[in-house]
């Protein structure tokens, strides 16, 4: 049995409410210096509701080969990744212009 989307009424299978918010969210990328030295990167801007942040996650982890987490709706990921996040993300679904690399 097929079920219907919340969200928008169509059918599950068809239901495009992810994809439209990938669209619509202002993601912004930068880099921050921890403790010893250490380099992460930082993904805010994502909105956990209406998008799955720990899949997010996981692709970035998984192309990059580097550990990372989930903080506070933000993604850390080891090293310094900012020039490679953005082609990742668009390739997510998420829209280019609303992607701002700091």
């Amino acid at each position: 049995m097929n079920e219907v989307c919340p969200k928008c009424g169509l059918n599950s299978q068809l239901c495009v409410c992810e994809a439209i918010a990938k669209e619509s969210q202002r993601v912004k990328v930068r880099l921050e210096k921890r403790r010893f030295g250490k380099m992460i990167t930082v993904v805010e801007g994502i909105d956990t509701k209406s998008v799955n942040i720990k899949e997010v996650a996981k692709e970035l982890k998984s192309k990059f080969a580097c550990g990372g987490t989930i903080k506070h709706q933000m993604i850390e990921l080891q090293g310094d990744h900012r020039n490679k996040v953005k082609d990742v993300l668009v390739n997510l679904g998420f829209s280019q212009d609303s992607i701002d690399v700091i």
